[in-house]
């Protein structure tokens, strides 16, 4: 499809990309198999970023990690992920047009904390989850500062808090057994300590992976009325439609009328000006937004 191929291109020149991933069931030989739908989304806005905001969708029989070398070959700037071990591959020094630059999920972080707070009481946990909320609070004053404000501010207001957070989780992990549930949460942090403080250093960079949650929210809800793909080409198919109603939404169109215009003229419609037809250049037809 043209469109989502401009999109795919508009994503992949993004400076700093959200990626996340959710099961999709297919029909199988006499059984489902359980899929993948990947998204990675654009989204300048949380500093200030001119261009507008657009998700593109890829589906895989499986979660292997060629799938995400395949989807984001020649792109070399910055993936907010999670830990999946299938992104490993991008962040390799060795690759190819140049390593990948990993940000943690502090959402992801602080997850972990959360389910031993809420479901154990742990208080370590409950500690925890206080320290990374009060670092989610500042941040979100910070939403929408240019990166180069965003980063000098979180210098001055986040990175303290940043570093007593730190400071207090390598005390607490020295009185724990590793086998302790809170030893975990503590360890999936600091262990991977270079990405989760990357965007300390960088204005561009956001604390969390939400706006691919976001966008996979859709696929979750979806499934409960479509229940499974019928097949790998099904599958592709839903991913170019929920690269087109995805990117619609984040630019605040409305995907119906929006595809409804778009389908009835792009027939007629030079190709060399098809990117008019993007959600953030359509204009609604009279009667669609009468309608």
């Amino acid at each position: 499809m043209p469109l989502v191929e401009l999109i795919r291109h508009h994503v992949l020149t993004a400076e700093r990309l959200h990626g996340d991933d959710t099961p999709v069931p297919v029909l199988a030989k006499n059984k489902t198999a359980t899929a993948r739908l990947w998204t990675y989304v654009r989204d300048d806005r949380p500093f200030g970023g001119p261009d507008p905001p657009a998700a593109i969708f890829h589906y895989s029989r499986n979660r292997n990690g060629e799938h995400p070398s395949r989807h984001l070959a020649g792109y070399a700037g910055i993936l907010q992920a999670d830990a999946y071990a299938g992104f490993g591959e991008l962040y390799d020094a060795k690759r190819w047009p140049g390593p990948i630059t990993e940000a943690a999920c502090w959402s992801h972080g602080r997850r972990n904390f959360f389910e031993l707070a809420d479901l154990r009481k742990a208080p370590l946990a409950i500690e925890a989850v206080r320290r990374i909320d009060a670092i989610f609070a500042t941040e979100r004053e910070l939403n929408g500062f240019a990166a180069e404000d965003r980063r000098a501010a979180r210098q001055y207001r986040v990175a303290p808090l940043v570093g007593e957070l730190a400071d207090w989780m390598r005390a607490e992990r020295g009185r724990l057994s590793r086998h302790a549930e809170t030893a975990k949460a503590i360890d999936y942090m600091l262990k991977r300590w270079t990405a989760f403080t990357r965007f300390l250093d960088d204005g561009r960079i956001c604390l969390s992976n939400n706006a691919a949650e976001r966008a996979l929210r859709g696929i979750a809800l979806g499934r409960k009325a479509w229940l499974f793909a019928g097949s790998d080409r099904g599958g592709e198919r839903a991913a170019a439609i929920y690269t087109l109603i995805g990117t619609a939404k984040l630019n605040d169109v409305d995907p119906q009328a929006w595809l409804a215009d778009v389908l009835g003229r792009i027939a007629d419609h030079p190709a060399s000006r098809l990117d008019e037809l993007l959600p953030w250049h359509w204009k609604a037809r009279p009667e669609i937004m009468a309608a």
